[in-house]
């Protein structure tokens, strides 16, 4: 951990704590009393968790796109972080998955999508390339650790038992074998880097055809979708290394400082996307898609637009990069306020579009407490978000401990 961040220690184990225990027992009431407590209904069917699911996809997807710029093209001075990255990418696909899960009505039915496809759906198409992306994670992430694993082989204690049990050798690796498995990670960062932008671009594509729901339909959701994931991931990559990286030496800062500018540079271009994405439907004012918009910019939860996504997630990181972004603290900052607060894009992108009916008069028409247009998460949706939180900070702090994901490369030993 970085040493500035040890004097808050006991802070981050006691909100981890009132996170696990708020969250568990949202978990425990989701898995045994079901949907009831959730304030989705018939109308607006996707919620809190949904906008979880696509926000922690995004995350990933970002976070892995960052690790490839070391592994595909090279970027030496970002080589410290990419074990790094690799792990933050793993966990938050992790928690995409499970927020998904728990927003399923019949969650184990999952499984149909292996058993009995459906080659024309686009949902199908998405869990086969999550089913892919996850694999290539772990190999890639193994092919990562694995010198250091088997640097730890040869030790007694904990560290050595999960050197052998993990790399597979209870030695050093030899040079060869280093190259070898340097070869390997390429090829897989390869891979993986089609298979992340397709995957989340395929979530974008979800949404973009569904022509119901104006909004939506349109051949730019899937751009936003990736742009989002890298600025989304690029900040949380920024917050974690500059929070929880050991030496703060020269090579870090400029690792950091080169984070910042990439961060920077997206922030702005995803910028002028959401301007495209909002002035030229709202040109003339009229249409479904205005009204939409509206609502959004002015609407009654305008806050969640203005302030989390507006100020604190764009403002604040922009004039925190440009004018301080040569400071760690400065690019943390801005990383953290930019990961947090881009789940307001989210539940704007989600949200909205179901609260206003298809059909003039819909809304009157049946009367039920679950046959409404308006949502808001209950506390009990925020209780299960809050168990998903604790559960990847928990992963987290186990693979700084555990894995060797901080350390210097070991140099390879000679045949």
């Amino acid at each position: 951990m970085n040493p500035a961040i040890a004097p808050y220690r006991f802070l981050l184990w006691a909100g981890w704590l009132g996170l696990a225990v708020l969250g568990g027992w949202g978990v425990f009431e989701r898995l045994f009393h079901g949907h009831g407590q959730a304030n989705y209904g018939s109308y607006v069917v996707w919620g809190l968790w949904v906008s979880g699911y696509i926000y922690y996809i995004g995350l990933s997807a970002g976070a892995f796109l960052l690790s490839s710029l070391i592994y595909v093209f090279g970027v030496h001075k970002l080589e410290r972080i990419g074990r790094l990255a690799l792990l933050v990418a793993v966990i938050t696909l992790a928690m995409a998955l499970v927020a998904i899960f728990f927003d399923l009505g019949r969650e184990w039915r999952f499984t149909h999508v292996f058993l009995s496809p459906n080659f024309s759906s686009m949902m199908a198409w998405m869990v086969w390339l999550y089913t892919a992306y996850f694999l290539v994670l772990l190999l890639e992430l193994w092919f990562a650790l694995r010198p250091s694993l088997a640097q730890w082989a040869g030790e007694e204690g904990l560290r050595g038992r999960l050197g052998r049990m993990l790399s597979g050798s209870r030695a050093p690796l030899t040079e060869a074998q280093c190259r070898e498995g340097a070869g390997w990670l390429r090829a897989l960062a390869t891979v993986g880097v089609p298979l992340a932008v397709t995957f989340h671009g395929g979530v974008g594509a979800l949404f973009g055809t569904l022509s119901a729901h104006p909004s939506w339909h349109t051949p730019l959701m899937p751009v936003l979708f990736l742009t989002g994931a890298l600025v989304s991931g690029g900040g949380l990559m920024a917050f974690t290394a500059a929070a929880f990286w050991p030496q703060q030496d020269r090579v870090w800062r400029e690792s950091l400082t080169l984070i910042g500018k990439a961060v920077l540079g997206l922030l702005l271009f995803d910028l002028m996307l959401e301007w495209a994405e909002f002035s030229i439907p709202m040109w003339y004012g009229v249409g479904g898609e205005y009204d939409h918009l509206m609502n959004v910019l002015f609407g009654e939860y305008w806050y969640v637009f203005w302030v989390c996504h507006i100020l604190l997630g764009t403002l604040v990181p922009l004039a925190l990069l440009a004018f301080r972004g040569r400071e760690p603290w400065a690019i943390g900052t801005a990383g953290l306020l930019i990961a947090f607060t881009f789940v307001a894009v989210r539940l704007n992108i989600v949200i909205p579009a179901l609260t206003d009916p298809n059909l003039v008069g819909l809304e009157s028409s049946f009367t039920d407490a679950r046959l409404r247009f308006s949502y808001l998460p209950s506390f009990f949706e925020w209780q299960v978000i809050a168990g998903i939180v604790a559960l990847g900070c928990a992963l987290f702090y186990l693979g700084l401990r555990l894995l060797p994901v901080t350390t210097p490369e070991p140099q390879p030993k000679a045949p």
